[in-house]
């Protein structure tokens, strides 16, 4: 038996479980459906009812308080016993104790026991080959917080945002070293369409795919994806506004009921849209869907027969999904799909940067465009 690998939770998806529970949804029912322990799920709502935060720091006890601080006087006392010795020599030897020991203690404390200040050591820190080795674990941090998906690009844009000014071909030669190969290197299978819808309606979106309003025009289309041994597939409605994915649906049936839940999945005010756009797939048409888009009256736009490009943004959607989510994961369930795919898109649409967006992220793109709008 393989041993689970730990998850880790964000403090936004935190706080979702926590309304979940406070909105009279069963505790049981949380724990099942998002595959969490009681224990964690049961910390989460005792902190945010005793602080409102889940940072262990601000639940602390006056004891635990104490405790803590009682430990870091302890690993105080056994840097200086370590690092003693080097007290008298010269001062090259304490750059180089510091160098050598900062993965144990902190910098700044072995300066202050050491007696050298802290800006001679990172000024001869950076003028040392060392510096390309901490910009090596830097970009390797970078690559794996983005799942693995982050190119040169946009890589140099997160070291800009962190006070690093490093060139694309120098990025990209400490990935090459590091053995960090983006999952969009590998060439993605594109597999065929189904039956046509051979609907009249015209494509009124007309592949104007830049658009100044949100939820103005929203997107859509569905991918599969295997769970255990048998295909499941995914849809997602996409504002062309910020590209964020704003509603989201699996299941195990490619049909109109896996479009519905997605749109009903929506938390926005849908009668916001004004045109909903997708290709000539059949799961799109329906009395059920037709019946929702008539009452939020929603126009409604279709690829021309035989041309993908008309659907370009949902096309484009779901080869990153397929990159960055589906191809390195698998699913024992379809609830650990569902589950899997929520982080995703929270990840998608708070955390990832859009090369589009000027790299930004959808909901930081949306929130820049509100402030300048007031």
């Amino acid at each position: 038996m393989t041993k689970r690998k730990r998850r880790t939770f964000t403090h936004e998806f935190k706080q979702q479980m926590v309304r979940l529970h406070e909105n009279g949804k069963p505790r049981r029912e949380i724990i099942e459906e998002y595959e969490m322990t009681a224990s964690a799920f049961d910390k989460w709502v005792r902190q945010s009812q005793s602080s409102g935060s889940f940072k262990e720091k601000d639940n602390r006890s006056p004891e635990e308080t104490e405790l803590v601080r009682l430990r870091k006087e302890n690993q105080r006392l056994l840097m200086e016993n370590d690092i003693f010795k080097a007290s008298r020599a010269d001062h090259g030897t304490k750059v180089n104790v510091i160098r050598n020991n900062r993965h144990k203690y902190s910098v700044s404390a072995m300066c202050d026991v050491l007696q050298i200040p802290r800006s001679s050591y990172y000024y001869e820190k950076k003028s040392e080959p060392s510096q390309e080795e901490e910009l090596a674990v830097i970009i390797e941090e970078i690559f794996h917080k983005s799942r693995q998906t982050y190119g040169t690009r946009k890589i140099k844009v997160e070291l800009r945002k962190a006070g690093w000014t490093v060139s694309r071909r120098r990025i990209g030669r400490i990935m090459k070293e590091q053995g960090l190969v983006s999952k969009y290197t590998v060439a993605q299978f594109r597999p065929s369409k189904s039956t046509c819808n051979e609907s009249n309606l015209a494509n009124r979106l007309n592949r104007e795919f830049h658009q100044d309003q949100e939820l103005k025009v929203v997107v859509s289309d569905l991918t599969y994806v295997r769970v255990q041994q048998k295909w499941h597939y995914i849809c997602v409605f996409v504002d062309l506004f910020n590209r964020e994915i704003i509603g989201y649906s699996t299941g195990a049936k490619k049909d109109a009921l896996l479009v519905y839940r997605a749109l009903s999945s929506i938390q926005q005010d849908l009668s916001k849209i004004e045109l909903f756009h997708t290709d000539r797939g059949n799961e799109f048409k329906n009395r059920l869907i037709d019946e929702a888009l008539e009452t939020f009256e929603i126009q409604r736009s279709l690829s021309l027969k035989g041309s993908p490009y008309d659907n370009a943004v949902a096309e484009a959607m779901f080869k990153v999904i397929k990159t960055e989510f589906v191809k390195s994961a698998h699913f024992e369930s379809l609830q650990q799909l569902e589950l899997e795919l929520f982080d995703y898109v929270h990840w998608f649409n708070h955390i990832r940067i859009h090369s589009t967006l000027d790299y930004l992220t959808p909901v930081e793109y949306k929130q820049r465009h509100l402030k300048k709008s007031v």
